[in-house]
Order: structure tokens, then C-alpha cells, then sequence
């Protein structure tokens, strides 16, 4: 079936969200491109939702056309994600926003990450002789749990910007949780491939699984009467019904008491939970100034070294049919990640040369460093200006796609870049009163020292663990000009900086920009996109001294472009995403 997104713009906002529900595996329009399913560029002149689910979407674009602003749809594009996408995000994990404030002119950010609880040691995720855990061996269980913060967030924010009543914001997503909502092709494939570790905790078990042990499939209707209870208590309570009482005491019993692999939350850490407002890190580049998400998410800082770095060549000239565009970014990507992996972790507890990393002459060194036709042979971090000599070591944590991405605008010009996550596809596995529970803490370095030198990322009580998260808002003469983000583990920062480079340089309209195959690289080798047009750099770039790795890159860029004609909005073709607006 193929969808006219154009022609069904209007249509789909009057649309049931049962109807959508049947129809989310349709939401790919099935024309070939460079080996993808492509979707097209939606626009409107009022608004406009982009969200890795069409369900969620729906339920955004309906609080906007009610007459509510942009974080009003923030909450309930959230609240919905947790149950329709509950692999991905929810409300037993954290989220990055960035937030423009149309009516002040301001650009800022909030940080809903979560913390490491106050209980935890430097030794949680390593064994008795002081070797770091296997990756499943720390996730699967409480031990991975860190004190949920997409609750507060919501809340916080709501409280300072929010329109409507918050009791309306949670209603479609409890009627949906009562009635149900068929299970989609991508809920279904991963429930399968999780099967194992899925199954090992009854409630979780009771929830993805049928009676006799069979994952449930596509296109079964999912009920979830338990989350729609937990959201009638927050929408009652507040941020109250979450972090105080029956709901948080439930989630401190289920990760103490996890079978094989207890964790250490307890409602201290609920009580101390705070929700932290930071600037933007933003830098020049172009006619641009890219904004987003700092410590302790990565994701600003990464992305916009990567840009600052290609844009000492002239990839515009060079063109995207040209192995060494993909040479100068995949380098430019290394030596970025060479840099986080060493200086990047939560700078509320690691002092960070923030400042240095992207100061401009440091940025144009490490360029150099860069040949055209020939890949740096060995990469290791700069030494950006920094006033603090501290000499640390490299991180070795491990981030594995998962996660969800949208964003918002409003009539009134109001901008929702959020990007919000449980860590792993179904974070720890353990579920309570219908939501997932994160597993955060894995984000960490298992290791604390190497070589004798503290690892920057490393855990300690109170921490939030280093993210990959890049929320991005674009300006442009002091207004917003794009709003963009992705999940995809580390990669996300790739995909965020890729699509910023084709639709800059390359003269790409934002849905071409995220259509584009993926070439990238973050510690070494360069991942192609299988099944692609990109597949014919890897020789080139093999030839150039790369290792190259082909393979399946899951992104799931969503944008919109803020015009004066407009808006434009664009979802990624490799997931279920959708772009409303009117």
C-alpha cells in the first residue's frame, strides 16, 4: 500500500487512533531509493509532530489542534511512546529536551537523565576478582536501574511552559492503554529476537508473551490496563504519583528483589531526584549555530566537533558521490569520539574542558591531521585548551542502539527536541505496573581505572551516566531554523551530524538528508549501510586504510525545518515514524 503523506496530511489529524493503530505498518511508502524505503516531505503552516510511531504522532498533533502549545503535546507524545514503542523509551527512564521559549527568545535545555543510586560502588558491574561484567550479565535485572527521570522532566517543564490542564494531556493515552493497540511489525520483530531475556521475569513475561511461552505477534491487540492505573495516579498526583507512594515503592521492591541480579535504588533516590535546566552548547557553522544537549550527554559537543572538523574541506565541492567526503567525515568522526571517550562524562562530578572542545582553533589542529585520500593511521584524543591538567583514561562503555526521538512546533513557534530513552531495547527487562524500568547504568564504564588513570566516565554515587543523546535545535539570525535527533546508541551522533552535512552541503531537503544511506565511523571502523547505494564506497574506503563493516544502521532521524513559507517535516523510512501537521 502506498501512502500519499501529502494528501493525507489534513485527513490523518481527524483520524481515529484506533484507525492509525491498524494502519502504522503502512506508514512507509515502498519506492526504492539508494536501496531504502523512502517517505516524502510533509509540510503545513500552523504546526507540525515528527515521532517514531504513528500512534504517538496522532496523539500529539490532537493536543495541538486543541489549542495546546508545544510541551503540552510533549507530554502526551511521551506518555505515548511508553506504551506503543515501550522497547524504546518511557517513563521508567530519562530524556534530553531542548526547548525554544518562542514568547522570551530563549534557547535552553533540561536534563531528565538518571542518576546512579546513592548505594551504588565503583565495583557494581564488575566480579569478585574485579573484572568487568559481561554486557546481558549487567543489563538483564535491577542492578543496570538507575533513578528514573522522564517524569520529572515532563512534569517540571509542564509546570513552567505547559498550556493545558496536565489531567488532559494523559487521557488518549489511557484510553489507548485500556482498548489496546495492535502490535506493530517492529514491536513484534524485536519482542522475537529478544524471546530470552524477555522471558525471564514473569510480569514482562506475562505482558510480550502468550499462555503458552509464544512471543505475541504482529497485529495482536495489546492491552495494557496496568499502565493506564499508573498514568490515572501521576495525572492525579503529579511528579508525587511517580517518585512518592505506591508507584515508587513497587519499583524499589522489583529492583531490589530482581532474581540473580538485585540492584540498589531506594526511595532516597526518588526523594533526591532533580531535574536540572542547563545552557545549550552551541557552535557556529556555516550560516548556522547547531545547539543542543551538554554534559552529560555528548551528543552537542561530538556533533558539532564533527562538523567543525569537515568544514575545513569542501565537502560541498567534493559532493556525496565521493569517497572522500565519507573519508573526511568518517576522520573527523574518530577523532571526535577520541576526544569523548577520554574528556566527556557528567561535568557535575568530572571536570571537563567543555569550553576547549569546541574552541575553533583547536578544532582546525585536529583537521590537519586529516589527508585527503588516506585514513589517519592511529587516533588518540587532543589536548584541547583547558585549564585543569588532570590526566585520564580512555571509557570503555558499551551503548547499544535503542531509544526514540521527536520533535515539535507550535502555532506560536514554541520547539520540542527531545530525545528520550530506556538505554537497551526493553532497558532491563523488568517491568512494573506496565512500564519498563531503564537500564542506565550501564551506560557507565564498567571499569573506574586504567593504567593507573580514573576513567572520566567511570560511576559514583548521584552520577548521570555519559550519553550519546544529541536533541538539536538549528539556528539561524537568531531564530530556529531546525529541529533534529535520532536514536542508535553511539551512532546517533553520526546520523545527527551525517544529515546535517547532506542537507548544508549537499543541498538536501531534509527528508532526502535522512532518506540518505549512512556511512559513519565512531572508534575505528567505518560502518556502511547494507543493502545501499553506499555499499560501492566500501572498496574505496578499504583502499584508503579503513576497516570497513556493512551492515544494517537502524537510525531514526526525525526533523522539521522552520521556514517562512512554513514548516517542513521528515521521518526516517528505516522505522515506523510519521510527520503530522496543519
Amino acid at each position: 500500500m502506498k501512502w500519499n503523506v501529502k494528501g493525507l496530511l489534513t485527513a490523518l489529524i481527524f483520524v481515529s487512533t484506533n484507525t492509525l493503530a491498524n494502519q502504522a505498518a503502512d506508514s512507509v511508502v515502498p519506492e526504492q531509493s539508494s536501496g531504502l524505503n523512502t517517505k516524502q516531505l510533509v509540510t503545513s503552516k500552523e504546526w507540525m509532530v515528527t515521532a517514531a510511531n504513528p500512534l504517538a504522532t496522532q496523539a500529539g498533533a490532537d493536543i495541538l489542534a486543541r489549542g495546546g502549545n508545544a510541551i503540552d503535546a510533549m507530554v502526551t507524545v511521551q506518555l505515548m511512546l511508553g506504551l506503543v514503542e515501550p522497547q524504546s523509551s518511557g517513563i521508567g527512564g530519562g530524556a534530553f529536551l531542548v526547548y525554544w521559549d518562542a514568547d522570551k527568545r530563549d534557547l535552553t535545555t533540561f536534563d531528565g537523565r538518571e542518576t546512579a543510586p546513592l548505594a551504588a560502588t565503583p565495583r557494581l558491574f564488575q566480579d569478585e576478582n574485579g573484572q568487568p561484567l559481561k554486557f546481558y550479565d549487567a543489563v538483564v535485572g535491577g542492578r543496570s536501574v538507575g533513578t528514573p527521570g522522564t517524569i520529572k522532566l515532563l512534569w517540571d517543564t509542564h509546570k513552567k511552559y505547559g498550556k493545558l490542564p496536565w489531567k488532559q494531556l494523559f487521557s488518549p493515552v489511557i484510553k489507548i492503554a485500556e482498548q489496546g493497540f495492535k502490535i506493530s511489525p517492529r514491536l513484534a520483530t524485536l519482542i522475537t529476537n529478544d524471546a530470552e531475556r524477555l522471558s525471564r521475569f514473569p510480569t514482562t513475561r506475562s505482558y510480550f508473551f502468550t499462555q503458552d511461552g509464544t512471543p505475541k505477534s504482529e497485529g495482536v491487540l495489546l492491552k495494557n490496563p496496568e499502565y493506564a492505573n499508573t498514568l490515572k495516579a501521576i495525572a492525579q498526583q503529579g511528579d508525587k504519583g511517580f517518585y512518592q507512594g505506591d508507584i515508587a515503592r513497587d519499583i524499589i521492591d522489583t529492583v531490589t528483589n530482581a532474581e540473580g541480579n538485585a540492584g540498589v535504588l531506594s526511595q532516597r533516590d526518588f526523594d533526591l531526584y532533580q531535574t536540572v535546566q542547563r545552557s545549550p552548547i552551541c557552535m557556529p557553522y556555516q550560516q548556522y549555530e547547531v545547539c543542543g544537549m551538554g554534559p552529560p550527554s555528548s551528543g552537542a559537543l561530538t556533533v558539532n566537533q564533527i562538523l567543525a572538523i569537515t568544514e575545513q574541506f569542501d565537502l560541498k565541492t567534493l559532493g556525496e558521490n565521493n569517497a572522500k567526503s565519507w573519508q573526511v567525515i568518517a576522520d573527523a568522526s574518530r577523532l571526535a569520539f577520541a576526544d569523548r571517550g577520554l574528556y566527556m562524562a557528567d561535568e557535575d562530578f568530572v571536570p571537563m574542558p567543555t569550553k576547549g572542545l569546541i574552541d575553533k582553533d583547536y578544532l582546525k589542529q585536529r583537521a590537519k591531521l586529516i589527508t585527503l585520500g588516506q585514513s589517519i593511521n592511529s587516533v588518540s584524543a587532543g589536548e584541547p585548551p583547558w585549564h585543569y591538567s588532570h590526566q585520564q583514561a580512555q571509557d570503555e562503555s558499551i551503548e547499544l542502539p535503542s531509544t526514540s526521538h521527536f520533535n515539535i512546533v507550535d502555532r506560536a513557534g514554541n520547539v520540542v527536541s527531545m530525545t528520550t530513552t530506556i538505554e537497551n531495547a526493553f532497558g532491563s527487562r523488568l517491568m512494573v505496573r506496565g512500564f519498563l524500568l531503564n537500564n542506565e547504568l550501564t551506560d557507565f564504564s564498567f571499569r573506574t581505572h586504567k593504567d593507573g588513570r580514573p576513567i572520566a566516565n567511570r560511576l559514583e554515587p548521584g552520577k548521570r551516566p555519559r550519553s550519546s543523546m544529541a536533541p538539536t535545535i538549528v539556528m539561524q539570525s537568531g531564530k530556529p531554523y531546525l529541529a533534529i535527533g535520532s536514536p542508535g546508541g553511539s551512532r546517533i551522533i553520526g546520523y545527527v551530524a551525517r544529515a546535517l552535512i547532506a542537507h548544508t552541503q549537499w543541498g538536501m531537503d531534509i527528508q532526502q538528508a535522512i532518506n540518505q544511506a549512512h556511512v559513519l565511523s565512531r572508534f575505528g571502523t567505518v560502518d556502511v549501510e547494507q543493502g545501499t547505494q553506499a555499499e560501492q564506497f566500501a572498496p574505496q574506503l578499504e583502499e584508503m586504510g579503513f576497516k570497513v563493516n556493512v551492515r544494517d544502521l537502524n537510525s531514526g532521524l526525525q526533523a522539521i525545518r522552520i521556514t517562512e513559507q512554513g514548516l517542513e517535516g521528515a521521518a526516517d523510512p528505516r522505522r515506523e515514524g510519521l510527520a503530522i501537521g496543519q
